[in-house]
C-alpha cells in the first residue's frame, strides 16, 4: 500500500517523507525477519558492499525514540567512510546490540558517543592479532557503570550476563562477536568501573564499487492487460495484490480458498493467462495447486509466493515446472517484471 501511495503522491507532497519512512521501515522489518529465519535455518547471509553510516543513521533515529531523555547521543560519523562487505541485517544487529548494551549501562543517564571512521590496522597494534590493512572502525562509548577486568574477560561468552533475568539473555555480545569474526574483523573493549566502556568494532574495508554510486532504478513499471487468477487465503493480502495488479492494467480474479480456485480453473482452463498463488494455504498448498493446474494445462504460467516455507524454494519450484517464484512481502516492481517475463516467454 505504501508503494501505491508513493505512486499517487506528487514528488513535492508534504506526505511523501512519511510514506518513504513507512516503506523503509517495512523493508527493514522484512530484512530482520529474513535474518531471524536465516539464523534458525543456518542460511547463507546476503553479502554485498554496504555503507555502515547509512545503517547508523537509521538505527540512531530508531533508538532515539526509545532511549530515556537522560541519555544524550553524540555522533562523530565520517560521511565518506568506505564500504564493507557484509549482510546489512547483520550490521544492523551489531549496532542495535552495542547501543542497547550501552543504554543498560547508563540507566541513570549519561552520554552515548557513536563514532565511525576509516582506520589502518598496523602489525604492531596492541589490541589485535588481525591482519594489517584498511578497516572501517565503529565505536560505541558510554559513561555508565563500567566493568572490572574479570567481567570484561567474560562478556563475549554465550549466556554470560550481568543484567537481571528479565533484562537480558546474555546472547547479545556473543552474537556481535560471532558476526564480526565471520567478517574477518575483531572487536575490542576498554572499560573502567564507574567510568564507562568503549566497544570498538573493526571490519575490513572493501574496495569501492566500480563506477561510483549505484544508480537507482527509475524504469517505469511493466504493464499488461491479461487475465490473472490470484490465490491467497489471507483476504487482506489478496485484496492488496489485486489492487496492485489492476493498477498495472491486468484483469484479476481472486480466490481465498485453494480448492475453490482449482474448481474455478478446471471449469475453464483457458480463461486465465497466468496464476499467482500463495504457498502455505489450508486444504491445498500452492505447489500442489500449481501442479494440478499444470496437469490440466501444461503451458500455464504460474508464480508461487511464499514468506517462509521449509517445503519449497526457487529450485524446488522450478523442478515442478513452476515458472516464477517470489518471496513475500511482494515488491511491485519485482512482481511486474516477473509477470511480463513469464507471459512474454509463453506468448
Amino acid at each position: 500500500y505504501a508503494e501505491m501511495l508513493r505512486e499517487d503522491l506528487p514528488p513535492n507532497s508534504p506526505l511523501m517523507p512519511g510514506v518513504l519512512e513507512i516503506l523503509a521501515g517495512a523493508k527493514r522489518a522484512r530484512d530482520l525477519t529474513k535474518q531471524i529465519l536465516a539464523f534458525g535455518r543456518q542460511v547463507r547471509p546476503e553479502i554485498k558492499p554496504i555503507r555502515i553510516q547509512s545503517l547508523l543513521k537509521e538505527v540512531i533515529k530508531l533508538t532515539r525514540s526509545i532511549l530515556p531523555a537522560t541519555i544524550d547521543i553524540r555522533q562523530e560519523i565520517d560521511p565518506d567512510c568506505g564500504l564493507v562487505m557484509a549482510d546489512p541485517t547483520h550490521i544492523h544487529q551489531v549496532i542495535m546490540n552495542l547501543i542497547t548494551n550501552a543504554y543498560h549501562a547508563m540507566e541513570n543517564g549519561g552520554l552515548l558517543t557513536i563514532r565511525l571512521n576509516e582506520a589502518e590496522l598496523t602489525p604492531d597494534h596492541p589490541d589485535s592479532e588481525q591482519a594489517a590493512g584498511p578497516y572501517v572502525r565503529l565505536s560505541v562509548e558510554d559513561t555508565g557503570i563500567g566493568m572490572d577486568p574479570a567481567t570484561r574477560n567474560k562478556i563475549f561468552d554465550p549466556y554470560f550476563s550481568t543484567k537481571e533475568k528479565d533484562k537480558g539473555t546474555g546472547l547479545g555480545l556473543s552474537v556481535v562477536h560471532g558476526i564480526i569474526k565471520n567478517y574477518r574483523g575483531h572487536i575490542t573493549v576498554h572499560s573502567v568501573p564507574d567510568r564507562g566502556s568503549v566497544f570498538e568494532v573493526w571490519i575490513p574495508r572493501a574496495a569501492a564499487i566500480p563506477g561510483g554510486k549505484r544508480e537507482v532504478n527509475t524504469a517505469p513499471l511493466l504493464r499488461g492487460t491479461e487475465h490473472i487468477l490470484l490465490v491467497d487465503d489471507e483476504a487482506t493480502i489478496a485484496r492488496m495484490e489485486k489492487q496492485m495488479l489492476e493498477r498495472l492494467g491486468y484483469e484479476v480474479t481472486i480466490r481465498t480458498d485453494s480448492i475453490e480456485a482449482l474448481a474455478a480453473f478446471q471449469a475453464d482452463p483457458e480463461k486465465y493467462d497466468l496464476v499467482i498463488t500463495d504457498m502455505t494455504m489450508p486444504g491445498m498448498t500452492g505447489n500442489r495447486l500449481a501442479v494440478e493446474m499444470m496437469n490440466r494445462r501444461p503451458d500455464l504460467p504460474v508464480i508461487l509466493c511464499t514468506g517462509f516455507s521449509e517445503q519449497i524454494s526457487s529450485e524446488k519450484a522450478a523442478s515442478l515446472g513452476i515458472g516464477g517464484f517470489i518471496m513475500k512481502p511482494v515488491v511491485q516492481s519485482e512482481l511486474a517484471a516477473l509477470i511480463r517475463n513469464l507471459l512474454d516467454k509463453n506468448g
